[in-house]
């Protein structure tokens, strides 16, 4: 099932007997939980009809004993089971996934990771009519602009391109992190605004002027006075700016570069595809490949791959100088 189609149903009040959520991605796996913890049963029944478990500290034999019991002045129970990955013997937990209770809703979080599909346990979670089973993916760095913005979107607000990449780019792809920060904005602005890099610059810290995502964008036009100014302003502020994330983002960026040669006589729905970035973000890396040749690219990317190891202390003794940057940096315009 679908995460949308998950959250639809409990808004209109359908609930499944067993709701059991798997996978490398936690945050949309607490967000259902969440969500089913505080609509499934009003104020006045959580009191009564709602247990919150955690894996390492019960037995299966303990969550079934619950699951079967009845609720107390009401239709149903919910049982929410966190931390399901810390449980010994979960796959002892089938036998009530088989025969659930309908009077009950047992939720089960097992995050991190992903239930082994060989066993007997995922074939009756996958063959039970009474089991929502959903699968937390992480999702790929390029798709982490266009969440935001559908995320933005359902807290009723827009957000241009550039300011969902500038995020994207400074917060990588923690979702809950995102989030939070999202929240902060939402904080700030009024229903229906556009979040935009003046507010990120306001409510967030990242500066609209010297980012990742304009130190790209100088590099692509050799711009090196801009590229100077931003990575003294790196250096300045180096909490905000480690090396070894801006090591990352150079390389993803140039890695794009260099791919654009190769399908640059594509369409451009197709090259966007290609690049795993929103077509807007195109210009930026065909404009890059103009200044930078295939050849080129390669020299810069060995670059950009001993700085990282060099960030990491590997073939240095100070492994938080950005001397290195600036070396690269030079070799990058040059």
């Amino acid at each position: 099932m679908k995460f949308e189609q998950i959250i639809n149903d409990i808004q209109n009040k359908i609930f499944s007997p067993v709701y059991f959520m798997h996978g490398e991605e936690p945050f949309f796996i607490d967000q259902l939980a969440s969500y089913i913890e505080t609509h499934a049963l009003d104020e006045a029944s959580r009191e009564f009809n709602q247990s919150v478990l955690y894996g390492r500290d019960v037995t299966p034999e303990a969550v079934i004993s619950m699951a079967r019991s009845f609720p107390m002045m009401g239709n149903y129970q919910v049982v929410i089971l966190k931390e399901a990955q810390e449980m010994d013997k979960i796959d002892e937990l089938e036998a009530y996934i088989k025969s659930p209770l309908s009077t009950t809703v047992l939720v089960i979080c097992y995050k991190h990771k992903k239930v082994d599909k060989r066993k007997s346990f995922y074939k009756s979670l996958s063959n039970s009519k009474d089991t929502v089973l959903f699968h937390s993916e992480r999702l790929k760095d390029y798709q982490i602009p266009d969440w935001i913005e559908k995320t933005a979107g359902i807290m009723g607000y827009s957000v241009n391109p550039v300011s969902s990449r500038i995020l994207s780019d400074y917060l990588g792809n923690d979702l809950g992190k995102i989030h939070n920060e999202l929240e902060k904005l939402a904080i700030n602005l009024e229903k229906g605004a556009t979040i935009t890099e003046e507010e990120i610059e306001q409510h967030i810290g990242i500066s609209k002027d010297f980012n990742i995502f304009e130190l790209q964008k100088a590099l692509g036009t050799r711009n090196a006075l801009k590229v100077q100014r931003i990575v003294k302003y790196f250096e300045d502020n180096p909490k905000e700016h480690p090396l070894q994330m801006l090591s990352v983002i150079l390389h993803n960026f140039f890695v794009k570069v260099f791919i654009y040669h190769h399908v640059k006589q594509g369409k451009p729905k197709e090259i966007a595809s290609e690049l795993g970035v929103p077509p807007f973000f195109v210009k930026d890396y065909a404009q890059a490949a103009k200044v930078y040749s295939p050849q080129k690219i390669k020299t810069i990317i060995s670059g950009i791959r001993t700085l990282d190891l060099k960030s990491k202390g590997v073939g240095t003794t100070d492994a938080t100088s950005y001397g290195e940057l600036k070396q690269l940096m030079y070799t990058i315009m040059h």
